[in-house]
């Protein structure tokens, strides 16, 4: 069997975090009368934590909590017309096309020729079905999984579903807390490609001395892999 070369989605393959950084300006602008950006963006984002064990992620979850951090931080003063344009702003987010980060096409193109390649990307399966579509991405790659969390648990339960050891398994990807510190746990390899925005609830701590490759561009991808 050939190794299995895993990809995350948002903000590795394609553009995520813009678009979520993009609506939450709107929604501070919808909120400004009532209160300052900093208490806004503090509010929305313990909605979005207290949120996820019914939600989970993506960004129907996140329409939901900006309608709830709207009604909290008016005192349910907000009129119908000022929850439409939340409503708005969520469909907006599901409307926009899908734009692949550069060179993503290209590499993917090369390393199929020597590993099998996977996609695991976290959130909505429907979100995330019809992102992959978008993309014109998914002819890539033999195996797709859509899951609710990336965790040692979940890499540890698709690792056995397809007949994978830790040693054949490499990912890549933009979070160090869901793409490369789980996978790292399991004795698999992991290969960190930093996107230039990071939601709040994937930042953790990387030590000075990364334990694994951190590249600046996917593009340094296939040389990278050449030298292993």
């Amino acid at each position: 069997m050939r190794p299995t070369l895993a990809f995350d989605a948002d903000d590795t393959l394609w553009h995520n975090e813009t678009l979520y950084a993009e609506t939450q300006e709107a929604f501070r602008a919808l909120l400004r009368p009532f209160h300052d950006n900093a208490w806004i963006d503090a509010r929305l984002h313990d909605t979005e934590m207290r949120n996820l064990r019914r939600y989970g992620y993506g960004i129907k979850g996140f329409t939901l909590s900006m309608i709830e951090t709207a009604l909290e931080l008016t005192e349910d003063r907000v009129e119908g017309r000022g929850i439409r344009q939340v409503l708005e702003l969520g469909q907006a987010m599901l409307d926009k096309p899908v734009e692949p980060l550069p060179g993503v096409a290209e590499v993917l193109a090369d390393v199929a020729g020597k590993f099998d390649l996977m996609l695991i990307t976290k959130g909505d399966l429907f979100d995330q079905e019809t992102k992959l579509a978008k993309s014109g991405l998914g002819h890539h790659f033999s195996r797709v999984e859509i899951v609710s969390e990336k965790d040692e648990a979940t890499y540890a339960t698709l690792l056995g579903r397809h007949g994978l050891q830790p040693g054949a398994f490499t990912m890549v990807g933009n979070s160090v807390k869901s793409d490369i510190l789980p996978v790292l746990a399991l004795g698999a390899r992991a290969i960190h490609i930093p996107y230039h925005l990071t939601w709040a609830h994937e930042v953790v701590a990387t030590p000075v001395e990364s334990p694994f490759p951190v590249l600046d561009s996917i593009r340094d991808l296939p040389a990278l892999l050449a030298g292993w």
